[in-house]
């Protein structure tokens, strides 16, 4: 590993790992390895890097698959460089003669892009943005939740009220069909307390 002063990190990431490739600015090979990317595996990763003070990641796709990663270094602090992984894969070709990718061969194309590639997207943390996303990732899971409490319902009352099936099922509909019952075993009664309970908007009994 040779300690120079100013390097570009390629990174090809995954969910649960990251492949990098550290160059100088002549292209040469200072570096490289693989991380996973959980809490641990990147605490290691920016130890590594950490002998290359002046450093700039080229993460590709940092608004797709990269994204994740891309935001723990820029709120680290790091410079980081979005690389198209068209450019990526161009680049491999031209270098490899083929387009057969392994981790280590798209970390190298990705660092040569942004080493020959001017004016590539320099990404900066935008507060407004992160908090939308968040709004948005929120937004997501309630929607989400609420999917899965409808279905859950619609099961339940499938089974005491056969032949009941709506797809938007609003608080009320929902109330209005099981005021309908009258469970005579105790299994549809916990079905109908289940439901109740179920029922978006029900207030505890």
């Amino acid at each position: 590993m040779a300690v120079v002063d100013d390097v570009i990190i390629g990174v090809d990431p995954h969910k649960l790992s990251a492949t990098i490739e550290v160059v100088d600015r002549r292209g040469v090979l200072v570096g490289a390895g693989r991380f996973t990317t959980d809490r641990k595996g990147y605490a290691e990763m920016r130890r590594y890097v950490a002998v290359w003070p002046t450093r700039v990641w080229a993460v590709e796709g940092a608004n797709g698959a990269g994204r994740p990663l891309a935001q723990r270094l820029l709120e680290a602090g790091e410079g980081v460089l979005d690389v198209p992984a068209k450019l990526a894969a161009r680049v491999r070709l031209f270098d490899t003669g083929h387009n057969r990718k392994t981790d280590a061969l798209d970390a190298h194309s990705i660092a040569m892009v942004a080493l020959r590639t001017p004016g590539l997207r320099r990404l900066a943390v935008d507060g407004d943005l992160e908090a939308l996303r968040m709004l948005a990732d929120r937004r997501d899971e309630l929607s989400h939740r609420r999917v899965q409490t409808v279905n859950r319902l619609q099961r339940l009352l499938s089974e005491l009220v056969p032949g009941q099936s709506k797809r938007d099922l609003s608080a009320r509909q929902a109330k209005g069909i099981l005021a309908t019952v009258r469970p005579c075993k105790s299994g549809k009664r916990a079905e109908e307390s289940l439901a109740t309970a179920s029922a978006p908007g029900a207030a505890p009994g």
